[in-house]
């Protein structure tokens, strides 16, 4: 028995209605989703590390999510691994042509051009599926932003979201978002200083907030940054400082 297939016949185990683990039986799609999340950035942050024993560990335990799932959805007559694993064999194929199909066209440009395609025809198709629900809901499907997940880190979500846009109009000129920033800043700076937090905030002071993120990410994009990096590699810095005053302070 391959290893995988012996993952795979663990998992059936575990789900077996009879015989298999009272916790694993209790989850749901729903219930195994948060833990598929933080095993993904589990990943990342081995990876940040550079703790290569660590990253092994930690894909295989993205690998038990992507198992859990299938298996969750073969109960119920969805689909299975193979399946999961099938599609996204044919989506490589697709989406690489330079390699499978027109190996003489490997230029970068033409590469990136036949991915985005792929994935904008892709895009359509799910938007498509999914246009009577969506109708029937008083509203059409956009297949703009299909396939940018609510879940996401809202940092990275805003970068996508601005990306795709960019694809149908023209960015915002850095002096306008410049102008923005600061008067935004200048009055959530303003609303700080009252004396009466509570009055301030609200729902207002909350969506400008929002302005003002969303604006710093489109700043961040064209200065071709990414703003989930930056602020993550921000917050280790603060970690660090953090501690060294604190051992600063208990040293005196």
């Amino acid at each position: 028995m391959s290893t995988l297939k012996r993952l795979l016949e663990i998992m059936r185990r575990l789900r077996d209605p009879e015989e298999g683990c009272p916790w694993d039986l209790e989850q749901g799609f729903e219930s195994i989703a948060p833990y598929t999340i933080e095993e993904a950035y589990e990943v990342d942050d081995a990876i940040r590390r550079g703790d290569m024993e660590d990253l092994c560990g930690e894909l295989g335990d993205l690998l038990l999510q992507v198992v859990f799932h299938a298996q969750m959805a073969s109960e119920q007559g969805l689909f299975d691994f193979e399946d999961v694993a099938g599609g996204i064999a044919d989506k490589l194929i697709r989406r690489h042509p330079h390699v499978f199909a027109q190996p003489d066209d490997r230029s970068v440009a033409s590469v990136l051009g036949a991915w985005e395609d792929e994935k904008a025809r892709e895009r359509a198709e799910r938007a498509g599926s999914r246009a009577a629900a969506a109708a029937a809901g008083g509203h059409g499907a956009d297949p703009l932003f299909e396939g940018i997940p609510e879940a996401l880190p809202a940092l990275m979500r805003a970068a996508k979201l601005q990306s795709r846009a960019a694809r149908e109009r023209p960015a915002p000129d850095v002096r306008e978002l410049a102008a923005e920033l600061s008067l935004i800043a200048t009055q959530l700076t303003e609303r700080a200083r009252r004396e009466d937090l509570d009055a301030a905030a609200g729902a207002s002071t909350s969506a400008d907030v929002g302005r003002l993120l969303f604006a710093i990410v489109a700043v961040a994009r064209e200065l071709r940054v990414d703003p989930e990096t930056a602020l993550r590699e921000r917050c280790v810095l603060f970690e660090r400082q953090v501690q060294q005053q604190r051992k600063s302070s208990s040293s005196d």
